[in-house]
């Protein structure tokens, strides 16, 4: 089982640079765990990329439908007075935006604070970099 930010599934559904390689790391180990926005950053992503003419509406509505259907099997860390407040700690130690606060605050609580032997698959510098510093196993 490992945490998954956003920015490390967006790439199962689309292909890209770091496709194959966080595909081997879910076909290794399926159990996915997210944060419960994690539908909503994949989605603004693919809409992000119609925008700017990557996608056409037809590959993101595509791409939605692939993220619905990986979120009926991975478990969703849900919304609570300890990721906000674990959050909130996180942006007093590192340089984060709220939302990446609020992903490795999600980390935090599904490793109930102890990350040293959980895996956080993620591709943004700023969150690896955090996760690391919080004892994470990061991968890619």
């Amino acid at each position: 089982m490992k945490f998954w930010d956003a920015s490390a599934i967006v790439p199962l559904c689309l292909r890209e640079s770091h496709s194959a390689l966080v595909r081997r790391i879910a076909d290794a180990d399926d159990a996915i765990v997210v944060w419960w926005t994690t539908p909503i950053e994949c989605f603004a992503a693919f809409a992000r990329r119609r925008r700017d003419q990557i996608l056409t509406r037809a590959q993101e509505e595509q791409m939605r439908r692939v993220v619905t259907h990986l979120a009926a099997d991975w478990t969703e860390i849900q919304p609570s007075h300890r990721v906000r407040d674990a959050a909130a700690r996180a942006l007093t130690l590192h340089s984060l935006s709220a939302a990446d606060a609020l992903q490795l605050a999600a980390g935090l609580l599904w490793a109930d604070g102890h990350p040293a032997h959980h895996d956080f698959v993620c591709l943004d510098q700023r969150l690896q970099d955090a996760a690391r510093a919080e004892g994470f196993q990061l991968l890619p």
